[in-house]
């Protein structure tokens, strides 16, 4: 490891290195979460509690499951246009990633990876898509910060999302630690409820029917794009 010195100071700076770093998805986040540890140790702390309560209230099955079909949605993309799945899938398969916010450093580093093989997902003749609780004000800049060459539909009301099952609430510790740190939620998603979507991703074939899916209630673990790869290469 690196001396001291040489770490990374900042949050920006951890997401920096970890988006530099060679490897897999999982590796950045994974490097993400130990400097955090170190930066932000209460934080992180408050973060793990959080999880393990909901890992007791959820279980290990949640959302659709392989074999359901999608539910479907009708949502605004970053331009303010209504789209829907049955509009996605008249043109093949559909990756749809369930992202935090423009804000969370992990949906950052798991929609940068999926930027990248955004190629590969099209040549399968398949599209990708984030769905996130933001207003679309967010979601344009997100991409127009990256540069990614999907959409990001915004589902504000969480609507969707608790359709799928897949919403918390923070919890007051995590609440608070966010006002502390200036992450204003409320702002971003036009609302005071501090709901969250679980990270996910789901694999839904031109049927409807859900292929393959990740859902983890700790939204630092994420589908590996390569696993995402090998799913559309199945169907």
């Amino acid at each position: 490891m690196s001396d001291q010195g040489n770490l990374p100071r900042t949050p920006a700076e951890v997401l920096a290195l970890a988006s530099s770093l060679p490897g897999g998805l999982g590796q950045k986040l994974t490097a993400y979460l130990g400097h955090s540890r170190r930066l932000r140790p209460e934080m992180v702390a408050a973060i793990d509690r959080l999880i393990f309560h909901l890992n007791a209230l959820y279980g290990e099955q949640i959302g659709p499951a392989v074999g359901d079909e999608m539910p479907a949605f009708l949502l605004p993309n970053q331009m303010g246009e209504l789209v829907s799945l049955d509009g996605f899938l008249e043109s093949g398969p559909l990756v749809i990633s369930i992202n935090r916010g423009h804000w969370c450093p992990y949906c950052k580093l798991d929609l940068r990876a999926l930027a990248e093989i955004e190629p590969e997902i099209r040549g399968f003749g398949a599209q990708l898509v984030s769905i996130m609780p933001e207003r679309a004000q967010f979601t344009k800049q997100a991409i127009a910060d990256n540069r990614f060459p999907f959409p990001i539909l915004s589902d504000v009301d969480l609507s969707y999302t608790l359709s799928l099952g897949l919403i918390y609430w923070v919890g007051a510790e995590v609440k608070e630690l966010y006002k502390s740190i200036g992450l204003d939620l409320e702002k971003f998603q036009g609302n005071r409820n501090y709901f969250l979507p679980m990270a996910a991703k789901f694999i839904v074939g031109r049927d409807g029917i859900v292929k393959a899916r990740v859902v983890d209630v700790d939204f630092r673990l994420r589908m590996e794009p390569k696993a995402i790869l090998e799913a559309l290469a199945r169907l």
